[in-house]
């Protein structure tokens, strides 16, 4: 704390990467990464320049101050003390509200604030200036930003947030390799070090973790607890219960997540960029009336046809879109999976199953790989309104392949071919091979990337020095250490904004197979629920220690992944339905008899229960609801007072907007 009451905001938390330079001693006049550092200083940033064995690596840090004028421009909204949210103003910062951490801004919103100072840096001179860099000359443009500019040329290999080594080792002890506390997770430290999306990933899966110990209990005491004649009966009631179950965790997920949010002091308007000028428009009517009319006259000129034409224009792209992307999958994935099951069903030979299924795994991912980069390229085109709504769509699309290469083959052996022994061993393939072996994929496959670099960095550095320099070469700066870990993002394809795609893929996945198939292997719950177990510990692992620190998202919520679970729902009332036929109508004559007839109904029963569980729990706890609705009525209050007062104390107003039309 300084002098003024505000916590000083010292800590390195952005590096620039460049390569290291061959200069000679009186040739460092218009260096670029001269100029650069002096920039950086200019403008009120904390400079440390590290040196590694290849590049040169410069940390950011800066002051409170700094990062709140920076909020300030950005017109970042932040909460005020009586819970309204407002435009951040530095001269009144005691007005707003801290962080569950203690400090004025988040981990988001810092970072967003280096953004706008660092990318800020422009020529403000009054001509072009020639800048060097090993020999090589170009120019810097006049409101050209510097750091752009050598980005384009080559020369910032990279700008990375850093990790905080006290917190990170702190979080560490107490999450990461804390195996007391089995689903308890610190969340508020999680939000305050990695961001919303991040830790809004954790509490939901630290909330499905816990919420899964009775169904796994319950399909633990299915297979061990002989019921005699009551065994059939026993599955209908199971599958009563795990509807019920997923329906009404997915309520009161929607619950801790406005708690969270409340609690985290963001706005209900989530999904939308973050901490940019026009977040949401949320507030807009705290404009000037100057502008608000301005802007009303302009949409009225515009006229709402040409509105009207974009917003359709939009609809029909994503529709072409959707239909692309699903005839690709029915004409081209789903006949190469019933293929690939069909085989599978009719080859005797496990050695020769075995095969077939390398040569399937294999040839799959191509097959995700091209999808992924098909939607990609598909959603260029179409109009979404921010970066959550386009991840949004992208998830969609790409999750389709995964819903066809899941679970296609499973469909045809438990319906087409009734073959439940091969429809169990099919499961426990899935879920415990594939399982483990993601979890040793996602976490040695970092590391040893994390190691050839390393070995690459070195053995180029040794060939440098040609064995000039004595003794063993090793990394001894911890920033290049990080520099050499991998970015946190889709293993499908960096396009896919960030890693937690591959997190809530397996998660989805596997709610899928555990729920659409409860009838026929009830104890996958039990495995589910230890791998989830295992899954918090790891995750938080390489989060911490095999990647960089990843860059910060602002989405509150799992986004197009809840959609998903529903989905996912109402496919597992109609599949265990189809099962408990299967079970039931052993001759296949499919005939409408009593108890055939009583799981028809239970089907449209459970359907019902689906849709009206979704009214009956609140989406919103009460204590949210009012407090949003109190906050709501006291910004239109305040909004209204400014506008009169404005619009009673400013007869030119009229006059000035007249002048403009």
């Amino acid at each position: 704390m300084n002098e003024h009451g505000e916590e000083e905001q010292t800590a390195f938390e952005i590096v620039v990467v460049v390569p290291k330079r061959t200069v000679k001693e009186g040739d460092e006049s218009c260096d670029c990464v001269e100029v650069l550092v002096e920039e950086f200083r200019k403008v009120g940033l904390i400079v440390d320049r590290v040196f590694g064995l290849q590049d040169e690596f410069i940390k950011l840090a800066a002051p409170l101050e700094k990062l709140g004028r920076a909020a300030a421009e950005l017109q970042i909204k932040k909460r005020i003390h009586i819970g309204v949210d407002l435009p951040f103003v530095w001269e009144e910062f005691e007005a707003f509200a801290r962080q569950p951490d203690g400090l004025l801004f988040n981990w988001c919103e810092r970072f967003h604030c280096y953004h706008h100072i660092i990318y800020g840096i422009v020529n403000k001179s009054q001509s072009v200036i020639t800048l060097n860099f090993d020999g090589k000359k170009f120019h810097w443009k006049i409101g050209e930003s510097i750091l752009q500019k050598l980005e384009s040329e080559g020369i910032v290999k990279q700008v990375f947030p850093l990790h905080d080594e006290l917190t990170r080792k702190q979080l560490l002890r107490n999450w990461a390799l804390n195996w007391r506390d089995i689903t308890m997770q610190p969340i508020d430290e999680i939000y305050s070090y990695f961001g919303t999306k991040i830790a809004t990933y954790f509490a939901f899966l630290g909330m499905y973790t816990r919420w899964m110990l009775f169904p796994a209990a319950f399909g633990l005491a299915l297979q061990l607890v002989d019921f005699g004649s009551l065994q059939l009966l026993m599955l209908p009631v199971f599958l009563v219960s795990m509807v019920l179950w997923a329906v009404l965790f997915f309520q009161f997920w929607k619950r801790k997540n406005s708690a969270l949010l409340a609690r985290w002091q963001i706005s209900h308007s989530v999904g939308a960029d973050p901490g940019y000028k026009g977040f949401d428009m949320e507030w807009s009517s705290l404009q000037s009336p100057v502008e608000l009319i301005r802007k009303w006259s302009i949409d009225q000129t515009k006229g709402k046809e040409v509105v009207q034409r974009e917003e359709w224009f939009g609809c029909l792209m994503r529709f072409r879109n959707d239909a692309i992307v699903i005839l690709s999958i029915i004409c081209l994935q789903l006949p190469f999976e019933l293929t690939y099951a069909h085989l599978y069903e009719v080859i005797g030979s496990d050695i020769l199953k075995f095969g077939l299924t390398a040569i399937y795994l294999f040839a799959i991912q191509y097959f995700t790989k091209i999808g992924g980069k098909l939607s990609v390229n598909l959603i260029k085109y179409e109009n979404n309104e921010n970066t959550e709504y386009r991840a949004d769509s992208l998830i969609y699309k790409v999750f389709g392949l995964y819903f066809m290469q899941s679970y296609i083959g499973v469909f045809y052996h438990a319906l087409l071919h009734r073959n439940f022994k091969t429809l169990r061993q099919v499961l426990i393939q899935r879920l415990i091979l594939s399982e483990v072996l993601e979890n040793l994929m996602e976490n040695s496959l970092p590391y040893l990337r994390y190691s050839y670099k390393k070995y690459r960095t070195v053995r180029t550095k040794k060939k440098r020095d040609k064995g000039l320099s004595s003794g063993k070469i090793r990394l001894t700066s911890r920033v290049e250490k990080e520099y050499l870990k991998p970015d946190y993002s889709a293993s499908i394809g960096e396009e896919l904004e960030d890693g937690l795609f591959d997190d809530f893929l397996e998660l989805a996945l596997q709610f899928g197979m555990i729920m659409m198939f409860a009838c026929a292997f009830p104890l996958a719950f039990a495995f589910a629920a230890l791998n989830n177990v295992t899954e918090i510990r790891t995750d938080a692992l390489k989060l911490l220690s095999m990647f960089k620190r990843p860059i910060p998202r602002a989405s509150a919520t799992i986004g197009a992944w809840l959609n998903i679970f529903q989905f996912l729902i109402v496919m597992s009332i109609c599949t265990n339905c189809a099962l408990l036929v299967c079970l039931y109508d052993e001759e296949g004559k499919w005939k409408i008899e009593p108890g055939l007839a009583a799981i028809f109904i239970m089907e449209h029963i459970l359907l019902l229960i689906k849709f009206g569980f979704s009214h009956i729990v609140p989406e919103e706890p009460a204590w949210v609801k009012a407090n949003r609705m109190r906050n709501a009525t006291q910004a239109q209050d305040m909004c209204s007072k400014q506008l009169l007062r404005s619009i009673s104390g400013n007869e030119k107003l009229f006059a000035e907007v007249a002048k403009t039309e």
